[in-house]
């Protein structure tokens, strides 16, 4: 399903940052279209059955909470993409769907139900390749790895995560603040921590899909930060300092000046983590002028480091974006295995690349849950 990594960046061009909202410890950044991708939409899709077995490999399962699919929608000549939605039951969806047709549970994570339309399950796609990092294990016979290691690889990984309406104050952050005329997008911040990104190519589709951020999956770390920290403060403008201002085309400016110093010191600043990191992207499927994507972070310790999935047009701009954020443990989990993977599973080059001895890289992976390893 994948093919091999390449380099990837987050192209936000074509967003614009607005102004942030403030709710107890979350806030909320809306990310704005001038003009909306039309030839690209997407909808949802709810299942019946929350958990779910879905074939990663002819080997492997992937087993998690899912509540719902996306499916997208795309014209291969450029022409608006027809609205297209799916229903289950009167309490899926408080908003009339076009059309409603009966919904079957997922068999894979990413499925191409035409020509022009697949589904897909979202963030379980970065979640599986995250779970998935180097499985086959070690590939060079090492003495120091156990015949188990050697025959199956990695035993199966699971992960903890919280749905969103489990992170304290989310679920009324975004049922109070309003939707912006063109947001395609949001930006969650917990205890002033980037949480998740999400972005969709149409303000219609956003519109009905801003409620699924309660359905997503938060990492450990948001959930402790938003059951512990006190509300964060708002920005607000001060145009004391934005010089004389004689009349109201002077505000007016002044207040543009402000909106753009805010949505610069986001974009550098509060999502720098985000957006100017480099990540490693396997093609998932080719949707004609655009690509679906996975991608894992360079597992920096001590840094942010998110996964995520993206569908991206033949420009590499961002026209569908879902974002995970790994916590510290998990981070050095990735950056163990990435590490022995680049020395070929060579327990003593790895400890000598990563300023230990054998045997501190032996406690390591030991605390790191990977102690099943070695010999």
């Amino acid at each position: 399903m994948t093919a091999a990594p390449a380099s990837f960046r987050l192209d936000l061009s074509g967003l614009d940052t607005r102004p942030a909202q403030v709710w107890g410890g979350v806030r909320l950044v809306p990310l704005v279209r001038p003009e909306p991708i039309t030839d690209l939409r997407l909808h949802q899709e709810l299942y019946e059955d929350e958990y779910a077995a879905i074939p990663a490999t002819r080997r492997t399962h992937y087993l998690s909470y899912i509540p719902h699919g996306f499916v997208a929608d795309w014209t291969r000549d450029g022409t608006p993409a027809a609205a297209y939605g799916t229903h289950l039951g009167a309490s899926a969806s408080p908003d009339p769907l076009p059309e409603r047709v009966r919904v079957r549970p997922p068999r894979r994570l990413a499925k191409r139900a035409s020509r022009t339309r697949l589904r897909f399950l979202p963030l379980h796609l970065a979640l599986d390749g995250y779970l998935a990092l180097h499985f086959g294990g070690p590939a060079v016979v090492w003495e120091q790895w156990s015949d188990r290691a050697l025959r199956r690889g990695l035993s199966p990984r699971a992960e903890e995560a919280y749905a969103g309406h489990q992170v304290r104050g989310l679920a009324d952050a975004l049922r109070v603040f309003e939707l912006h005329p063109g947001q395609c997008g949001l930006v969650v911040y917990v205890a002033d921590t980037l949480a998740a990104a999400f972005v969709v190519p149409h303000p219609d589709d956003y519109r009905a899909l801003h409620h699924t951020l309660l359905l997503d999956l938060y990492g450990e770390l948001i959930h402790h930060y938003a059951t512990l920290s006190a509300p964060v403060p708002d920005f607000r403008a001060d145009l004391r300092t934005a010089g004389p201002i004689n009349s109201a085309a002077d505000l007016r400016a002044a207040v543009t000046r402000q909106e753009h110093a805010w949505a610069a010191f986001h974009d550098t600043t509060m999502a720098g983590g985000l957006l100017n990191a480099a990540y490693r992207a396997h093609t998932v499927r080719r949707l004609d002028r655009f690509t679906l994507t996975r991608f894992l972070p360079g597992f920096r310790p001590r840094q942010e480091n998110h996964i995520g999935e993206a569908i991206t047009d033949d420009h590499g701009r961002i026209a569908y974006l879902k974002t995970f954020r790994l916590s510290e443990p998990q981070t050095r989990r990735g950056h163990l295995l990435d590490r022995l993977a680049a020395h070929d599973w060579h327990l003593p080059t790895t400890a000598t690349a990563l300023g230990l001895t054998e045997p501190e890289l032996a406690l390591r992976l030991n605390t790191a849950g990977f102690s099943a390893l070695l010999r």
